[in-house]
């Protein structure tokens, strides 16, 4: 009887083990109070980020973690608690439940793993200030940019108050010229 439990739950360990692996980070949420439409909303914000998350039983995913990275978060896997995980953007989970429960106080981030570093509450709060992957490589861009433009607009000064000044050099010379032949 026990072996036919075992070979039952063998399936959910394995789509948890999956799940975890190659993850940037996961986080640990506690989803009591919320509503049937805020828990609906919370699913397509994450699914719209990329983000997979689902009720798992704390057991099962203390089965599917060991051995890994996410075995850390160990201590926050008590109560009911769902998993977020992100394959592609470490910050996002914490970032999107972050912002998620300014609107519904009822949700509650336990903790997580990001990047192989295990965060309490307060830490995954911190985590969740840090802007994701796009709007980083749009700043470091924006950086770039800016001496660049600076360096063409003054370049672009110097070529026309030498397109100024060329006229007015140039008129003498040809009076100069015309007046040798008077």
């Amino acid at each position: 009887m026990r072996d036919s439990k075992i070979a039952e739950k063998q399936p959910v360990v394995k789509e948890i083990s999956d799940l975890l692996d190659g993850a940037k980070s996961a986080v640990l949420i506690d989803y009591r109070g919320l509503t049937v439409e805020q828990d609906t909303a919370l699913r397509k914000q994450l699914r719209e980020e990329g983000i997979s998350y689902k009720v798992y039983k704390n057991t099962m995913v203390r089965i599917a973690a060991k051995d890994t990275d996410f075995a850390q978060f160990d201590e926050f896997l008590n109560g009911p608690t769902a998993l977020a995980v992100s394959k592609t953007d470490a910050t996002a989970p914490a970032r999107v439940i972050s912002k998620f429960a300014k609107t519904a106080p009822a949700l509650e981030i336990k903790g997580g793993v990001v990047e192989g570093t295990l965060y309490d509450a307060a830490g995954m709060a911190q985590v969740a200030q840090i802007p994701g992957r796009e709007e980083l490589l749009a700043r470091l861009f924006g950086s770039m940019k800016s001496p660049i433009s600076n360096l063409a607009r003054v370049l672009n000064q110097i070529a026309e108050k030498k397109g100024e000044g060329a006229p007015a050099e140039a008129a003498p010379a040809a009076d100069a010229a015309a007046a040798p032949q008077a």
